[in-house]
């Protein structure tokens, strides 16, 4: 069954974070097929050499990012600097869990069906998450499985009204969105797969038996959420459910590599607290959502950076065990010159639409 646990995590996290950040970059209920395509095309030339990252650095550190990343900068002697990446990422996590809890339910939930104010009911969900991030992995992954196929149940039974399925210009700002969902809305490039995965990869001598499931399983979350629509009139119930289990296995996740660091409980407790609660300044989620986007691309593009042009080829080639030496080396031209350039237009893209 725990070969299955990062599959099943991919694909609860993913569908969880593309309906919490799509509706942020203008993606509601259009069905375009030129821009699912697209969206495949980056999770194929994006996600799936990042998912290899990970897990490459997984087999090789053998303990969670914040503790990997002083290893691994000796081994490619290069400045500490570089473990400022895992810093952001694990304060990114709360604050991506925040992000998710506070739009999910603005989405989902009209003022007229809350017998509170709404901020009062995202308090009460982000303390429900932080609560529950203390029980077992499994179960709230099985809490977060049971919220979300629920939900695609109900949309199946009562379905939107959602466009038909049609052709549009693609235009460049939409290369932009599609590889924040690619990598951003995956949870790519924060440690989660490569810490879920530990125990896996010192038994898989080969990485791709740990990551294609993975990737697969994200995948299934993309076709998902492209044949439902982002806003399928979800039921409120099941979709706030599947979003705090998902939010309490982040900040799990985040709080278990602060510990491993050995940073003091209270601090742990602080980071995590404070970006949860950035989310209820007034008037800040327009500012913030696009921060959280940008923050998630500029991790990706860090660790593509360091990996590809800093680590030697032979640190990662070992631990990945790709018996294809040609499939070898289009990852390592995948990390070190697509993925970078791939994630600055984006970046130009994205922050094009926000001017």
């Amino acid at each position: 069954m725990s070969r299955w646990l990062s599959p099943l995590m991919a694909f609860c996290l993913s569908f969880i974070l593309i309906a919490g950040l799509a509706p942020s970059l203008g993606l509601a209920v259009d069905r375009q097929i030129d821009f699912w395509l697209l969206w495949f095309g980056t999770m194929l030339l994006l996600a799936l050499p990042i998912a290899y990252l990970e897990i490459a650095l997984a087999k090789r550190s053998k303990t969670t990012v914040l503790n990997a990343l002083s290893s691994l900068t000796r081994d490619a002697d290069v400045s500490p600097k570089w473990r400022i990446v895992g810093w952001l990422a694990v304060v990114f996590i709360p604050f991506l869990a925040g992000g998710i809890v506070f739009n999910i339910t603005a989405m989902n939930l009209k003022p007229t069906e809350l017998a509170v104010e709404h901020h009062w009911f995202v308090l009460g969900c982000m303390a429900l998450a932080f609560a529950l991030s203390f029980i077992s992995r499994q179960i709230l992954l099985a809490l977060s499985v049971i919220g979300v196929l629920a939900s695609l149940v109900f949309a199946t039974v009562y379905p939107a009204a959602l466009t038909p399925w049609h052709m549009t210009e693609l235009s460049f700002s939409e290369w932009g969105n599609a590889t924040i969902l690619a990598l951003v809305a995956t949870g790519l490039g924060l440690g989660l797969y490569w810490q879920n995965s530990l125990d896996s990869v010192q038994s898989q001598a080969s990485a791709s038996k740990i990551v294609l499931p993975i990737w697969v399983g994200q995948l299934l979350a993309v076709i998902a959420f492209a044949y439902f629509g982002v806003n399928a009139q979800l039921p409120a119930i099941s979709i706030v459910f599947s979003v705090v289990a998902v939010a309490a296995l982040l900040l799990q996740f985040a709080r278990v590599q602060l510990q491993h660091r050995q940073i003091a409980v209270l601090i742990q407790y602080a980071i995590c607290l404070a970006a949860l609660a950035v989310w209820f300044v007034p008037n800040m989620a327009q500012w913030l959502n696009p921060l959280l986007m940008l923050w998630g691309l500029v991790i990706c593009l860090i660790y593509a950076i360091f990996v590809g042009w800093l680590m030697k080829i032979s640190h990662l080639r070992k631990a990945m065990n790709i018996g294809n030496e040609g499939l070898y080396n289009l990852w390592r031209i995948a990390v070190r010159i697509i993925l970078p350039l791939s994630i600055v237009l984006a970046i130009v893209a994205f922050v094009g639409q926000l001017i």
